[in-house]
């Protein structure tokens, strides 16, 4: 009784809040880190349904979206399922010697540069013929079994290093020969996925040669070229953290196995940063602070190295939790992934990674996140996906209004802003954090507004003030555009739930959950005049809502 009394009182709350924009005082560029984008199965690429989503992505903004995909290497006959994927690049003849095959690896770049996009090429995993212990090599697992049944042959370091920088120096050279060098060398590369836990079977020091011959190899077939890792995971753990100094310290000052000298070719940092949801009370509770505490100590570590502080630092993948194929069905905590609390906590928590990277003065590149879609799959199966058989989950258009920013980033005020040292500790469990993210081109300011909280819980919506000033005095009228996701708006599970969650929805329901998962606009655009470079908007923004609001002369 007394808690059904406390969510009654909770939810007849509203909280005011205001949020302050000064478009006078730009704090450098706005850089695109969003645009990075992820996933396991790369046979996905050129289905259906994934050639539609990489063309969405591609069309979110005038920026290039970079893509990174598991199992490039992996040895199979390109049969995709959930967790597993496979090219056959690599083979041997009965004597060993080698044989190379790029027809399927081929098929998946061109998607991507038909596209405009660029792969971020994961060097992995290790093709059945060059494994230590190849058998058992392909893994069965659904997500009803033991997440611990992937880690099969695939995971193992190369029975001979030699062999395997082969591999990596004819893969470059075949991309050359395809698509030029000054292409080839526009892409990120990077040895292995997350070397710290069982996706490698060996140890670190067999990593560190691995990443080695495979880092020599790239840069004898194209010095220009970028290459990072150690992609490992959060460092918030212990045993991650130590395992990203010990690699940073072996490029820095280690011995290469390769070349005997001191040091290994090092381009860019990578390292994953998730969260940890979890079932309270019956409801979802996120766990914000564990993937912002993984980037504080992750930049931190960075930053700790004088001659690697200024590198670029991708955050390999940047998600809620760990596992996007593990469906809600058997792990109810990630009930949070078809509705509003996914798209709220994405715009959230990419705010604060600018904040982080300025507070440990370190170079943010970008941040993968680890969401694609699964083919021929139930809808909204609660996947980790931005689409499910062709239509955009609402997290989606969060990249989309990301996309529409552009130009100078501008400082924010708001009152209902948590301090970024409470989020890194404990989350957002009390008060939610209202605040803003903002930028401004040469012809608009545009500002990015959530009302987020780590508990999946109802309440009245805030009211929102925004003052934007700094406005060019010479915009006499300026139109306002006001985008919004929300239950009613840019949500295309809120209207197949409305449907009765169709499994095999009529030509005519489809059409209209493939409209509803586009971005849409709160009420008609509208001309005003700013007074003294200075407008007021004002607005409800409800609990995991998300808005958009552009000002454009």
């Amino acid at each position: 009784m007394y808690i059904l009394f406390l969510l009654a009182a909770v939810t007849a709350l509203a909280q005011d809040v205001t949020i302050q924009v000064d478009a006078a005082r730009p704090m450098g560029p706005l850089r695109p880190v969003w645009s990075f984008f992820g996933y396991d199965e790369p046979n996905y690429t050129y289905m259906k349904d994934g050639k539609k989503l990489l063309s969405e992505l591609s069309a979110l903004s005038p920026v290039t979206v970079h893509v990174r995909a598991h199992n490039l290497l992996t040895t199979g006959d390109g049969t995709a399922a959930l967790k597993w994927g496979s090219t056959n690049a690599y083979t041997e003849d009965a004597q060993g010697n080698p044989k190379y095959d790029w027809t399927i690896v081929d098929r998946i770049f061109d998607t991507y540069i038909e596209r405009k996009m660029k792969p971020l090429v994961e060097i992995g995993f290790m093709p059945e013929a060059l494994s230590v212990k190849p058998q058992p090599y392909r893994h069965d697992w659904s997500p009803d079994k033991v997440y611990n049944k992937i880690y099969t042959g695939w995971a193992h370091p190369p029975k001979d290093y030699k062999k395997w920088g082969e591999l990596v120096y004819q893969w470059v050279k075949h991309c050359i020969e395809r698509y030029g060098r000054e292409e080839v060398a526009s892409w990120w590369w990077e040895v292995w996925n997350e070397p710290d836990i069982a996706y490698w079977q060996g140890t670190p020091e067999e990593y560190f040669k691995t990443y080695d011959y495979a880092a020599d190899a790239v840069k004898r077939a194209l010095p220009a070229i970028r290459i990072g890792g150690p992609t490992s995971t959060g460092p918030k753990n212990e045993k991650a953290a130590k395992f990203l100094r010990d690699f940073l310290q072996h490029v820095v000052s280690g011995k290469n196995y390769v070349t005997g000298k001191t040091g290994s070719p090092l381009d860019y940092i990578s390292f994953h940063a998730k969260g940890r949801p979890k079932i309270i009370e019956n409801r979802v509770q996120m766990g914000s602070e564990f993937q912002m505490s993984d980037l504080d100590v992750g930049f931190g570590i960075v930053a700790s190295f004088p001659t690697l502080k200024r590198l670029p630092i991708i955050i390999g993948e940047s998600d809620p939790e760990g596992c996007a194929a593990c469906s809600v069905r058997f792990n109810p905590q990630n009930g949070y992934r078809n509705g509003t609390m996914y798209s709220s906590y994405t715009a959230a928590t990419f705010a604060r990674k600018h904040e982080l990277a300025a507070k440990h003065g370190v170079n943010f590149e970008g941040a993968v996140t680890w969401a694609f879609e699964f083919e021929d799959q139930p809808y909204f199966d609660g996947f980790r996906d931005l689409a499910t058989n062709g239509i955009d989950k609402p997290v989606l258009n969060v990249f989309r209004m990301f996309g529409l920013m552009s130009g100078q980033r501008l400082p924010v005020q708001s009152s209902g802003a948590l301090a970024l040292a409470d989020i890194v500790k404990g989350g957002v469990k009390g008060k939610a954090d209202i605040n803003a993210f903002a930028s401004k081109a040469e012809r608009a300011v545009h500002v990015m507004a959530w009302n987020y909280h780590d508990d999946d819980l109802q309440v009245a919506p805030a009211a929102v003030k925004t003052s934007v000033s700094g406005i060019p005095l010479t915009a006499r009228r300026v139109l306002v555009r006001h985008y919004r996701i929300d239950e009613s708006h840019s949500n295309s599970y809120s209207v197949w739930k409305a449907m009765g969650s169709p499994q095999q929805p009529s030509a005519a329901q489809y059409a209209q959950l493939e409209a509803a998962g586009q971005l849409e606009m709160l009420g008609s655009p509208e001309w005003r005049t700013p007074v003294k470079g200075a407008l007021d908007l004002n607005f409800a923004l409800p609990r995991q809502g998300v808005s958009l609001v552009e000002i454009s002369w």
